[in-house]
């Protein structure tokens, strides 16, 4: 990064957090040119995380076709971007007015055009009960307060609707050097140490454990439906602009954590 902005303290409250949050995505965007979001544009596959396992493996978002759809911290909206192609009726929310600001020079360079609101994941200014699905692709998991954010999205889904999210893996986590870097093949910190993490030079970030996940899930009125453990498939390359684990390593252990629960 070109610059870090201030850490907050362990116990700072959410706005300070949030802020925090607002500066990292704003320095990330200045660092990260347009084409590597035209890049995730210019495809119409959709491929889960860091190794992007492809979403016909998974088959976590089932048809698609004129559903309404809520991407929660949709970053540069490329994965909503895909999932309009697809005949969604698609609103992306982000909390980064840079991120964002990008979103919409790549709708107009390649299409559709869909709803971007700029609010954070834990207080979205829509209506209840307007969305089939919601969706992240880490952009609210690692970012947002789950007991926050996960009662909101909650409220967003239509009864039968659906909650699809990535986040880091929490065995990931808990092997990265507290300098930050790459996960090695020790366990570096506590699992309790990830449920609320300033790393250094970044954001404030979110990593419950399994059961905290669970818990937190049914407290806001969700039921679990299924947790893909994902890994690197053979042959595949680590990636550059996300350094937290090797190719090598994710094929040993799971690398990212894919929920899937639905609102009865």
């Amino acid at each position: 990064m070109t610059s870090e902005p201030p850490q907050p303290g362990p116990g700072a409250p959410a706005d300070d957090r949030l802020r925090h949050n607002r500066e990292v995505w704003a320095v990330v965007s200045a660092d990260h040119t347009d084409a590597e979001a035209e890049a995730r544009w210019a495809t119409d596959e959709i491929g889960w995380g860091l190794f992007a396992v492809p979403e016909s493996e998974l088959g976590v978002l089932g048809d698609l076709e004129g559903t309404d759809v809520l991407e929660l911290g949709c970053g540069t909206a490329s994965l909503a971007g895909r999932l309009a192609r697809r005949g969604a009726r698609v609103v992306g929310v982000d909390l980064s007015r840079e991120q964002l600001a990008t979103a919409r020079r790549c709708q107009l360079a390649f299409g559709p055009s869909f709803p971007l609101v700029e609010a954070s994941g834990e207080e979205v200014p829509l209506r209840s009960a307007s969305f089939d699905l919601v969706v992240s692709d880490y952009g609210v998991a690692p970012w947002c307060d789950p007991t926050r954010w996960l009662p909101e999205a909650a409220r967003l889904l239509r009864p039968g609707g659906r909650l699809v999210f990535l986040t880091n893996s929490v065995l990931a986590g808990m092997c990265v050097p507290a300098e930050g870097g790459v996960a090695g093949e020790r366990l570096l910190r506590p699992q309790r140490d990830l449920a609320r993490i300033a790393w250094p030079g970044g954001g404030v970030e979110h990593h419950p454990g399994h059961g905290d996940w669970v818990r937190e899930l049914r407290a806001a009125g969700l039921v679990v439906e299924a947790l893909h453990e994902l890994h690197a498939p053979p042959g595949a390359a680590t990636p550059d602009y996300y350094e937290i684990v090797t190719a090598e390593w994710a094929q040993a252990w799971p690398a990212e954590d894919l929920w899937v629960a639905t609102r009865p």
